[in-house]
Formats: structure tokens, sequence, C-alpha cells
């Protein structure tokens, strides 16, 4: 519990380095997701080996909590994240169509390597497989915005 509070701590430390004053522009936001778009061709085909049961779910929401929800916020929505807006590009929304439209395969392959120049970091070393397949599992799973609450470390 206190190695996962403080990877979260260095995460938010990290990502809070990435934030600026004023949110990007419309053309920078698509300049990135271009970018991103591009990138995602690695991976594509790979399928996820777990299984899509309440239990792999779950074990994927309890993998997110400790090491994505700092910037994501717990309901991957960016519910309670301060900054989350402000990042150059901003911390997307996983519900959204942009992010849920990529296969399983692509989403294991950002977490594990990240998205550079976005505040995204790679977990490739510190997340096992089975972790990092439950949390795409989640992330097709998510709950409705602002349901889960918000990230422990920004509640006041």
């Amino acid at each position: 519990m206190k190695t996962s509070l403080t990877v979260a701590a260095l995460g938010a430390m990290v990502a809070l380095g990435g934030c600026k004053a004023d949110p990007p522009g419309a053309m920078e936001t698509r300049v990135v997701v271009a970018a991103k778009h591009s990138l995602f061709v690695h991976n594509k085909s790979e399928k996820n080996p777990l299984p899509d049961t309440p239990e792999t779910v779950a074990a994927g929401k309890e993998a997110f909590g400790h090491y994505c929800a700092a910037c994501h916020g717990i309901d991957g929505q960016n519910t309670g994240v301060p900054f989350a807006d402000r990042m150059s590009p901003p911390v997307p929304s996983l519900a959204s169509a942009d992010v849920q439209r990529y296969t399983d395969g692509q989403l294991k392959w950002v977490i594990d390597y990240g998205l550079w120049p976005s505040g995204m970091p790679g977990s490739k070393g510190m997340l096992s497989d089975e972790e990092i397949w439950s949390i795409v599992r989640y992330t097709r799973h998510l709950p409705p915005a602002g349901s889960a609450g918000e990230p422990e470390m920004y509640s006041h």
C-alpha cells in the first residue's frame, strides 16, 4: 500500500510537470491525437488473454486504483483530478470514444510504453502483464463519471 501511494504521488508529480496555465488549443489537441493514432498501430491485433469476468474487472479496478487513478480518477474519467484539463494534451477520459475504439492490444501497448510527449508514463517492468491486462478489462467496464468518488490524495 505504501509503495502504491509512493508510485501514485510520483506519477502525480510527473503529471503536474506537464501542466500549463491555459488548456491546450484545438490545433494542439488535434496534432497530439493524430500522433497517438499513428503510434497505436503497435499491438493492434494482440488479444487480451484474461477472461472478461467480474473477478478480472475487479482485479483491474484495484490495480487501476493503485497505478492510474492519480491522473485518470478512480472512474477513469478524471473525476477529482485537479490538473487533468491543464495537461498538454489534457488527460483523456478513458470512457471517451477516442480511447474506447482502441483494441485491447493497443491499450496494453500504451500502458506498457506510455505516450510521449503527453504525461502518460510507461509502466513496463513496474506492472506485470496480468495487472496490465486486468486494467485494460477495467477500462472496458468503467463506472459512470463521478460515481466512484475522487482519488484520496485530492480529497480535502
